[in-house]
């Protein structure tokens, strides 16, 4: 797995120095797993970060004994294996960012991320602007995604689609391809009236199930609308609200009447979007403390206990800031 993530870096621009930074930090994530969970999963990615910049990221998750004090052992000099215990500080200074979320007798997960070119100058996110984060991993066994996703800001809008093509592997990923570029193209502004657009755009394909879920900036509003089980819930605090979806399927068919759900932005809610390769019976409740934690940790943990393995999945989460 380290060679593989070395190859993968090398091929980039990384700097060396850069590279070497990467290499550790894998390494160091690779070894906890091994040493205090017994093994465990790793999921990876590299994607473009703005302007001429790209990131790594990687996410370690492991069911070993886990651990009620994580703060304690982020500190240099603490070990529970008879080690130096500079590991997960090492993670941390290396990092362009790394949170590590774990609870005894459930496991670990962790999250790193490593730009290419670090920021001169960490600005703070504009406020009243989303952030979205995803997670998203083939149905074993499948080297394309049959989910997909994408988020654009029209006019005082940022809108949200997250797709699931039927079935899985190159079919169901030519269905969502051709729904995303659909949505690129369409210039509506009711989520009702881009499911239209795109049923229209992708009855070529073998159809799919699909979800909008749209934020007003000005309004501080959400509107949403779905097809078939791509689930929506938003979150104010630990209480949840489902939206429900029309059944149906894009391509194929539609109801004639759909309707666009209205929901009021509050203070620290967040937006979770799932496709049905992540399981319905979780709540946020499960987690104590963990939205103190950043969206990537999050869906990692509602990964580790929800996913399905036996179809693609994908979990989006968005804050407004």
């Amino acid at each position: 797995m380290k060679r593989e993530i070395h190859n993968l870096i090398a091929k980039e621009e990384f700097s060396s120095m850069r590279a070497g930074e990467l290499d550790i930090v894998v390494s160091e994530l690779l070894s906890n797993l091994i040493k205090h969970a017994g093994g465990g999963e790793i999921l990876y990615r590299l994607s473009d970060e703005g302007v001429n910049n790209k990131a790594f990221e990687i996410y370690c998750i492991d069911s070993g004994p886990g651990n009620n004090n994580i703060a304690k052992m982020m500190k240099d000099g603490m070990s529970s294996s008879n080690t130096l215990g500079h590991g997960l500080g090492a993670i941390e200074r290396l990092s362009s960012f790394f949170q590590i979320y774990s609870m005894a007798n459930w496991g670990t997960v962790a999250y790193a991320k490593i730009l290419m070119n670090e920021p001169a100058k960490k600005s703070p996110p504009p406020k009243n602007n989303i952030h979205l984060d995803a997670l998203q991993v083939c149905m074993p066994g499948e080297e394309i995604c049959g989910d997909g996703y994408y988020m654009k800001k029209t006019g005082d809008e940022t809108q949200l689609f997250l797709g699931d093509g039927l079935g899985h592997g190159p079919n169901a990923h030519e269905a969502v391809m051709a729904a995303t570029e659909a949505f690129k193209e369409c210039t509506e502004t009711e989520p009702t009236d881009i499911l239209r657009f795109m049923h229209q755009k992708v009855k070529k394909t073998r159809g799919l199930v699909g979800s909008i879920a749209s934020y007003h900036h000005i309004k501080k509003e959400w509107k949403t609308c779905g097809i078939g089980n791509i689930t929506t819930r938003f979150y104010e605090g630990l209480t949840a609200k489902r939206v429900m979806s029309h059944n149906g399927i894009i391509g194929m068919n539609i109801p004639a009447i759909m309707n666009t759900q209205v929901i009021s932005d509050t203070n620290y809610q967040c937006v979770v979007m799932y496709s049905d390769g992540i399981r319905n019976q979780w709540d946020l409740n499960q987690y104590p403390t963990i939205l103190k934690y950043a969206s990537p940790i999050m869906a990692a943990a509602i990964f580790k206990d929800q996913a399905r393995r036996s179809d693609d999945m994908t979990l989006l989460i968005g804050k407004v800031n």
